[in-house]
């Protein structure tokens, strides 16, 4: 198992840089329990980064992926400006801070630090799986309308988050030098866990990130995933099958409001292309542009993350989120190719992958637990090659 020494060959330069490290650790520890004490300490490592770095006179630096992020969100702002109701979208663009999570973990999980990290949104992962095992098991939470979450609010940001965790334990599986017993002693639980949840998007997502991940690392490895899912469906309880049959169901009703949101959202774009309507808006207006097909008579969001960022934010939103991604992939994809750090670089890759094929059909990038595990996942790779990881 991987050891937890977040100081090992890089010891805080003052004492403000360490209170900040252990903040971030506190964030990576509760990501996955309470969004309400992850954002406290998300604070409290802003804070204390940003003064230790005007202290030392330093620039502030970031992956590359960093910058469309900043247009994203200035963007962002800007479609809340010209927003249905300024105030209300104004109010919802707080979760915009959470992209400072970006050059905090690039600059306090650096070097050997990154692997550690890792290390503990591994065991919180575990965890949280094993409550969600056990209220499935124990506490009745078995059908579509009471499904295991964790200590989350919403079943869909827990099975969001085992997969993001799904990806790392199999990166480290596949790449990782120490730490690979450890993650192959907690994926059964991880997999038990999601398949429990009985939620069809993060399915989708997980086979696709471990899919890339295999196919990264020899394409044969791509035959173990039927195998795998034939075996899960035939040892798996009548619910759980029904709930995989259902992915290829027409007439499911989910799947066919699914569909409808789309048309809707294609509405809306055409209607509001440059700045969308805003910031939380979606709710208010799709009455509106509600198709006849459509199942429910209203939706928060479009459950899809292009069409949610393109009706919400507009089209230029969307063009520097695709820019992101673009960004990001690339990324990690040299460093999986240059770096010693492969794993990291692997786990990045993979929640990428997983985050996209699953935002087809829920907007998961809205999900501040979600987005948070997710951006310190990927700036990882990049925080650890500062130490020099890049071959000569």
């Amino acid at each position: 198992m991987t050891t937890f020494t977040l100081t090992a060959g890089m010891p805080p330069r003052d004492r403000l840089e360490q209170i900040g490290l252990f903040a971030l650790v506190g964030i990576v520890a509760t990501m996955q329990l309470s969004i309400a004490a992850a954002q406290i300490l998300l604070t409290v490592a802003v804070l204390t980064w940003l003064v230790s770095h005007v202290q030392r006179g330093e620039r502030l630096q970031a992956p590359s992926f960093f910058w469309p992020l900043v247009t994203y969100a200035a963007l962002t702002l800007a479609s809340a400006g010209f927003s249905l109701d300024p105030e209300v979208s104004f109010t919802d663009c707080k979760q915009l801070v959470l992209l400072m999570l970006v050059p905090v973990t690039y600059d306090l999980a650096r070097g050997a630090r990154a692997n550690s990290v890792l290390s503990i949104i591994l065991t919180i992962g575990a965890a949280s799986a094993f409550v969600g095992i056990v209220q499935y098991g124990v506490l009745n939470f078995d059908g579509l309308g009471r499904r295991p979450q964790g200590t989350l609010s919403h079943w869909m940001t827990y099975s969001g988050t085992l997969m993001l965790v799904i990806c790392a334990a199999t990166a480290r599986l596949l790449y990782g030098h120490s730490g690979r017993l450890w993650a192959a002693f907690v994926m059964p639980a991880l997999l038990v866990a999601l398949s429990l949840t009985l939620t069809r998007g993060a399915w989708v997502g997980v086979a696709v990130g471990v899919a890339v991940l295999f196919l990264s690392k020899d394409f044969r490895l791509l035959a173990l995933i039927p195998i795998v899912v034939v075996t899960g469906i035939l040892l798996a309880p009548q619910a759980l099958t029904d709930r995989v049959y259902s992915i290829f169901d027409r007439n499911d009703l989910t799947s066919r409001d699914r569909i409808a949101m789309l048309q809707a959202g294609v509405a809306i774009v055409k209607d509001y292309p440059l700045m969308g309507v805003g910031p939380d808006q979606i709710e208010r207006v799709y009455p509106y542009y509600r198709v006849p097909d459509a199942v429910k008579p209203t939706n928060p969001h479009l459950h899809n993350v292009p069409m949610q960022i393109a009706a919400e934010r507009g089209l230029p939103a969307l063009g520097a989120w695709i820019w992101f991604m673009g960004s990001a992939t690339l990324g990690l994809f040299k460093l999986l190719r240059r770096s010693r750090h492969k794993s990291l670089a692997a786990a990045g890759l993979g929640a990428m992958a997983a985050m996209l094929a699953a935002g087809l059909t829920e907007y998961n990038f809205g999900d501040s637990e979600f987005l948070m595990l997710l951006l310190v996942m990927i700036t990882l790779p990049f925080a650890a090659n500062r130490d020099g990881g890049l071959p000569t």
